[in-house]
């Protein structure tokens, strides 16, 4: 199959295009055609893609691209979920070659049916984002109806989702963002929006029982003087894994592929009830100049690679 890869360790600049071998589904998994996949600049540093879950040497090639949309086109045994031919949208395994190829194989647990409003380029932006958020707020942070919840980066592609969610849930949605951003996020559905660049965030709030933090660093430091008494920071920044603070530990959380939660986001999606943004769309040989474009940030939304019309 035609697919986008590294044949050594580096970054997207080493990417080549070729042919490897197909995946087979295993039990369990699905053999999905791929039409779409998304762009996460920061894959080339995770570890999951150049080493194996028990630590050692990831074989190359090494395909990345985890959130996808396409057509099933296989099954393998103990598959109830899902026939030939139906249009999914999901995340695969970390650990595995992803979707920057004709197929990939992915668990049916982390699979559901893609939104029907939905073109293929925008439901594969969708996964690692919405279930980021999904997560993130609702089970390690438990947002609840009228609690106050401080949401930083708002206009970022997790971000936008973040602020969607946490409106549906019935929150008071209080959002960081740029200055050009502001309106975009109260269209999104934040209650008060803090431009970061001319007002500290902690200057102004005081009172969240939830904080949501995609960026890290010195906003994460910031952040817990916002806090009531039992509040909850929930940070996604990679470079709070490693932190040597333990509430920043406890804070970190990794988003798991979860078909049935991408299954009531579809359905969200299909409603009108959440907006989806897609920045641009390249096709999969131009990967190099994707993932220079998604480097750049300064977007709303997310990047995709068209991998069949």
């Amino acid at each position: 199959m035609k697919a986008i890869y590294l044949a050594n360790e580096g970054g997207a600049e080493s990417l080549v295009a070729g042919e490897i071998l197909q995946p087979n589904p295993s039990a369990g998994q699905v053999l999905v055609k791929v039409h779409a996949t998304a762009i996460m600049p920061t894959e080339v540093h995770w570890i999951p893609t150049f080493q194996t879950r028990s630590g050692g040497p990831r074989p190359f090639p090494v395909v990345l691209g985890h959130e996808f949309s396409g057509v099933v086109a296989g099954t393998g045994p103990n598959v109830s979920s899902f026939q030939d031919g139906e249009e999914v949208f999901g995340l695969n395994d970390w650990f595995t070659n992803g979707s920057q190829a004709e197929y990939c194989v992915a668990d049916e647990t982390g699979l559901a049916r893609k939104p029907k409003s939905l073109n293929h380029a925008e439901a594969a932006v969708v996964p690692i984002s919405a279930l980021t958020a999904w997560q993130g707020l609702f089970e390690k942070a438990n947002l609840q109806r009228g609690q106050h919840v401080l949401i930083h980066g708002a206009a970022g592609s997790v971000g936008t989702f973040a602020v969607q969610l946490a409106r549906w849930r019935g929150a008071r949605v209080i959002a960081t963002a740029s200055a050009g951003n502001l309106d975009f996020v109260r269209a999104l559905g934040a209650d008060q929006v803090i431009d970061y660049r001319k007002t500290r965030f902690e200057d102004v709030i005081c009172d969240a029982e939830v904080v949501f933090d995609p960026v890290g660093g010195e906003t994460l430091e910031r952040s817990w003087k916002v806090l009531k008494p039992g509040g909850r920071v929930v940070t996604v920044a990679t470079t709070s894994a490693q932190s040597g603070e333990a509430r920043v530990r406890d804070a970190f959380m990794i988003v798991r592929a979860d078909g049935s939660q991408l299954a009531q986001i579809a359905g969200m999606i299909d409603a009108g009830e959440l907006r989806v943004f897609l920045q641009q769309t390249f096709e999969l040989a131009e990967a190099r100049e994707a993932y220079a474009r998604a480097g750049r940030g300064s977007m709303r939304g997310k990047v995709a690679l068209r991998v069949i019309e």
